[in-house]
């Protein structure tokens, strides 16, 4: 267990290095052959080329592209200074570099944007394990019935439906016709009912689409599981139906589900941009539309570095959790 977690955690270090190496490729090296120039963005198009190249200067643009990786790479762990025009301007760690639009740190932004996507990814996640694998549980327990029917007909609704239209319609419907909730981000630490209130309509729209897959997912399964000789057995012996699929069957069900989970709560955390945007939450995927709107390289760089980050780390806790799930997977 030990080794394999080193061994783990080894290619977990190694992917982000990976990741953030083609990450800042694309942002700082690709927009300049094609003729885009970091330096302008961040001094806006009206600056004269003396300013232009003091900010060049002072943000390293002009290293070669592997020192200014290294030095990005530093910064994230130690911090970062960056010196030009008589001035010296310190980013503390971790540094993601300064925003191009506010001249503020990145990640302080990306900070303060973290608990609105953490509340949303983490709500819906509750929501939509709860009912699609509970519906696929019935549907597969009840195959060819008017309820699997009726589960996998609204499974199939929910895939179809982009998140945009239900978020749409949710708001028409509970918020501005019965006034049942104010949909208003609140923080949680100010106020945990408004934050409940706010959340309520963004957790069941993310969560409709996640749900429908789900139990498309789990019915699969659990139909292929139920076929299987140990459950013949299980049942054989006399064990209740309930010990059968609760002990038996939903720990081999669980596996693959908890495989997908990983990489969807990962994503959701820096992807939940149409959600966000719907509801107007100000969450990571807002600050990416902005700044992808204003061209602030930083921020971009951030958001997607640490949605990264959530996709490995999320994987990497699956792995983990393998051998609690099912105990015929043994880690070496």
């Amino acid at each position: 267990m030990f080794a394999y977690l080193v061994r783990r955690l080894f290619a977990v270090i190694v992917m982000l290095l990976v990741v953030t190496l083609v990450t800042f490729l694309i942002f700082f090296t690709i927009p300049s052959l094609t003729g885009a120039d970091p330096a302008a963005l961040y001094v806006g198009k009206q600056a004269d080329p003396a300013t232009i190249e003091g900010i060049r200067q002072k943000l390293g643009l002009s290293d070669p592209v592997l020192v200014q990786f290294w030095h990005f790479v530093t910064g994230l762990f130690t911090g970062r200074d960056y010196t030009g025009g008589g001035t010296t301007d310190h980013c503390p760690a971790p540094c993601f570099g300064f925003s191009f639009r506010t001249e503020q740190p990145v990640w302080p932004i990306l900070l303060d944007r973290l608990p609105p996507t953490l509340s949303l990814a983490g709500g819906a996640c509750v929501v939509w394990l709860l009912v699609g694998v509970s519906a696929g549980v019935v549907s597969a327990l009840k195959r060819g019935t008017k309820i699997d029917r009726a589960a996998m007909t609204t499974a199939l609704a929910g895939v179809s439906l982009p998140i945009y239209f239900t978020a749409l319609l949710l708001l028409a419907l509970f918020k501005f016709r019965l006034g049942w909730t104010t949909a208003e981000y609140v923080p949680l630490s100010e106020d945990p009912a408004g934050w409940f209130d706010g959340l309520v309509l963004p957790w069941v729209a993310l969560a409709f689409l996640f749900a429908a897959m789900y139990a498309r997912l789990t019915r699969a399964t659990m139909m292929e599981v139920l076929g299987e000789d140990y459950i013949r057995t299980a049942r054989a012996k006399g064990l209740t139906e309930r010990t059968v699929i609760g002990k038996h069957a939903m720990r081999s069900t669980m596996t693959p589900i908890a495989t997908i989970l990983g990489m969807d709560l990962g994503a959701l955390v820096g992807s939940a941009i149409l959600t966000e945007s719907a509801f107007n939450l100000p969450g990571l995927g807002q600050a990416a539309v902005t700044a992808i709107s204003n061209k602030d390289l930083p921020v971009i760089l951030g958001v997607v570095l640490v949605a990264a980050s959530a996709v490995v780390v999320a994987n990497l806790v699956v792995d983990l959790l393998y051998a609690v799930i099912d105990p015929r997977v043994r880690l070496s």
